[in-house]
């Protein structure tokens, strides 16, 4: 009798609360024959597993029973307990509250090893007000109405069915599902001015990820920055799009999309860049170039 196989079975049966002795079988590669011992040797350790015959019967675990802190090892329990400690870094608010009573129910002292701060300066509690609305609209499958602004300043209402919340490259995204486009879209956090829990539920449908749709295909830009402004390159650009120069300048090159988030991006940079492919991109940008200078000249 395998002892792994036990605490599998009653993982199974946590989580699914209730499997047909087939099910199992099935589920761990044994016979019948072998789970109903393995539903005796449970019982004989203490654990209030039920055996029910017939076509409503099932195997299930009497209500109320939680796993003791014994059960996991040392090593899993501080495992737990660094994966929530990561979660309230990331800006989850009861991360910490969860952590402090872990803590204690493991009896295990995890000292805070990472800090990360993610709200914006001055607005930490509207953004932490912000994720925990979608937060909770997501693990309830909440309708939710958003008022929300898109990088061409054009402003609308969406309702949506809202199913993951996303960090990457430095922001917050809801993935969601829009009513209005009938299709999946994805919203930047900053960009959500204004969101409405609605009574109505949803049922939830897995977001559509990159690999399961056509890579969409990007112009190639090349640009060339100064030495003195390589520490910005280094935020933005991996190593591997990067070329070193002699004189301490960088090339770098990627693709992306060419729109006015890239334009207003590369005119941070001021007189430290250079845009050496595509010639269209130089032509737009000179020409916003000039249209500022025009605007605020003296």
């Amino acid at each position: 009798m395998s002892d792994s196989r036990l605490f599998k079975i009653l993982y199974y049966l946590l989580d699914r609360e209730r499997a047909t002795a087939p099910e199992l079988a099935e589920a761990f590669e044994v016979s019948v024959r072998t789970i109903y011992r393995d539903v005796e040797a449970l019982s004989s350790a203490g654990i209030p597993i039920c055996a029910e015959p017939g076509r409503n019967g099932g195997i299930y675990l009497l209500h109320g029973f939680v796993l003791d802190r014994a059960v996991l090892s040392e090593n899993e329990r501080r495992e737990v307990l660094t994966a929530i400690q990561s979660i309230s870094a990331a800006g989850y608010i009861s991360g910490k509250e969860i952590l402090t009573k872990l803590s204690a129910v493991f009896r295990v002292n995890t000292e805070s090893w990472l800090e990360v701060d993610f709200s914006r300066w001055g607005k930490d509690a509207c953004d932490n007000a912000k994720f925990e609305r979608l937060k909770e609209a997501v693990i309830r499958h909440k309708e939710i109405k958003i008022v929300y602004e898109n990088t061409g300043g054009e402003r609308s209402e969406r309702t949506v069915w809202p199913l993951k919340l996303s960090y990457k490259s430095k922001e917050w995204y809801l993935k969601a599902f829009c009513l209005k486009k009938q299709d999946f879209r994805l919203f930047k956090l900053n960009r959500i001015l204004r969101i409405e829990l609605s009574e109505r539920t949803f049922v939830p449908r897995p977001y559509p990820e990159p690999q399961d749709s056509p890579r969409q295909s990007y112009p190639r830009i090349v640009l060339l920055f100064s030495k003195e402004i390589a520490y910005r390159v280094y935020d933005e650009f991996d190593e591997t799009q990067i070329e070193y120069q002699e004189n301490g300048g960088l090339i770098a090159c990627a693709e992306m999309p060419v729109d006015a988030w890239l334009v207003g991006y590369l005119l941070s940079f001021g007189t430290q860049v250079e845009v050496l492919e595509p010639t269209y991109l130089r032509e737009v940008l000179a020409a916003q170039a000039q249209a500022i200078y025009e605007k605020n000249k003296p």
